[in-house]
């Protein structure tokens, strides 16, 4: 072969590096919102006084507005052009920062974090583009796991990061990095993020995106009336309900009679969009909370558990689980074309079920069991089952209608945390006696977690195999 044929080859690794630079840029600035906060939530209510409730629906209303702008902006991005729709979300998180670094109340803050959630669907758009611009199923596949492994933590930096900065120079701080992070994403992506529009000359079913928009919005305000645990209005969960079961009948009826609908009936009949969702939000409400809530809160816990503190607790567990994730997930992606998407999601999922057992019939009584059991669920959950939940929602979605399971499937990874932290901290509560923590109530919450993604991994049996996505045998 001449120097001249490699040429091109060459050139295509070149370019393709630096795609993946932007798109990493990309998804760092959006995980850094998602993940430096969580440690700063005390720093946060001291500087703005007012107290950490208030500061956490702050981070309500972050998750909430990326799981509606998920639902548009990916499909929005197939007609507009998927770079156009890149730069608005990163640089419209930028913005939502400068806001929130100046937000001199709660009220201030709110705005700016909603406007920061603009950013929600930042991977399933990266992961999009990625496919576009790879044919080479392995590779894509090796790809894919580095870009979705962002979503399980910077390696567990970001949170120990976000911990240190509260500490020595305040909240604000933060979102100044963010900012930062921010500027040269969009920088990035302006100058090297390639342009792609496979629905071009289509027309935006906003008309459709009103009532898709209203449904998922008022199903998240009733999961987050519920997480409010005995605090619940009731009353308002059943209307929240409603209101959001009458949206998407709506909606429902309205794509049957839309030229170029959202997603038509028939899309939304196919086991690819209702079987793959439901798994992803099965998956999470089974697993985030048990990670993120529970098991955390056993590690702090004075009286039946560990009495570490906030730092310590995020060293030993949450740094190891994301650091572990982020290493195995190119492995799990490049594995995925060759084994089988849903294969490499079915062992994640059953070694998660695994994990969680072990946390709730070891891990209460030993911390080294506790720290044991979070790192395997670092490794099935964070580098296993999350990629490839990713990483379906872009190869099930339809050559005529790219953007929409991506970007559904999106919303469903919020819609399941939040119901995660509504379902396992309430069973804990019930479990327990005398409105104190015990071993046992933080037993059953974990062994719930656990049924819960046992049925997610019986969804997963349903999804179909992915076409052009995997390699034949």
């Amino acid at each position: 072969m001449t120097a001249t044929a490699l040429i091109p080859e060459a050139t295509k690794k070149i370019r393709i590096g630096a795609l993946m630079v932007a798109l990493l840029a990309a998804c760092t600035a959006f995980q850094l919102n998602a993940s430096m906060l969580s440690p700063a939530l005390v720093t946060m209510a001291k500087e703005l006084h007012t107290d950490e409730v208030s500061v956490g629906l702050s981070q309500t209303a972050f998750f909430t507005s990326t799981a509606l702008f998920g639902l548009f902006l990916p499909r929005l991005s197939d007609i507009a052009g998927r770079r156009k729709i890149l730069i608005l979300m990163v640089a419209g998180m930028t913005v939502g920062a400068v806001l929130a670094a100046f937000a001199p109340n709660m009220e201030m803050l709110f705005v700016a974090r909603a406007i920061q959630g603009i950013s929600g669907s930042i991977i399933p758009v990266c992961l999009l583009m990625l496919r576009t611009e790879i044919t080479d199923r392995k590779k894509y596949g090796t790809l894919m796991g580095v870009v979705a492994a962002v979503n399980g933590g910077i390696a567990g930096l970001d949170a120990l990061a976000g911990g240190y900065l509260a500490t020595a120079f305040g909240f604000r701080s933060i979102f100044w990095v963010i900012t930062g992070v921010g500027i040269v994403a969009t920088y990035l992506v302006v100058r090297i993020a390639p342009d792609s529009r496979p629905s071009a000359g289509v027309k935006m079913d906003w008309r459709g995106v009103v009532p898709l928009v209203l449904s998922i919005l008022f199903l998240q305000l009733a999961v987050n009336e519920t997480g409010k645990l005995a605090a619940a209005d009731w009353s308002h969960v059943a209307l929240f309900l409603a209101i959001g079961a009458a949206a998407g009948v709506v909606f429902w009826v309205l794509e049957g009679r839309t030229a170029e609908p959202l997603a038509s009936p028939q899309l939304l009949k196919q086991r690819s969009t209702w079987a793959m969702v439901l798994t992803t939000v099965l998956t999470m409400t089974g697993v985030f909370a048990t990670v993120n809530g529970v098991v955390m809160s056993l590690a702090q816990n004075p009286a039946v558990g560990f009495n570490l503190q906030a730092d310590a607790a995020s060293l030993w567990l949450l740094t190891p689980y994301a650091l572990v994730g982020w290493a195995v997930g190119p492995f799990a992606g490049r594995l995925a074309p060759v084994l089988g998407y849903r294969t490499i999601l079915r062992i994640g999922l059953l070694g998660s079920i695994v994990g969680i057992v072990v946390l709730a019939l070891w891990g209460v009584h030993s911390l080294p069991m506790l720290i044991g059991g979070t790192v395997l669920l670092g490794i099935t959950y964070a580098g296993m089952a999350n990629i490839m939940l990713n990483g379906l929602g872009v190869v099930l979605s339809p050559k005529d209608n790219p953007g929409f399971l991506p970007g559904l499937n999106a919303s469903g990874f919020g819609l399941g945390a939040g119901l995660s932290f509504a379902i396992l901290p309430a069973v804990q509560l019930a479990s327990s006696s005398g409105g104190a923590a015990t071993v046992d109530g933080y037993s059953a919450a974990m062994l719930v977690g656990a049924g819960i993604t046992g049925l997610a991994f019986l969804m997963s049996l349903l999804i179909p195999k992915p076409i052009n996505a995997e390699v034949e045998h």
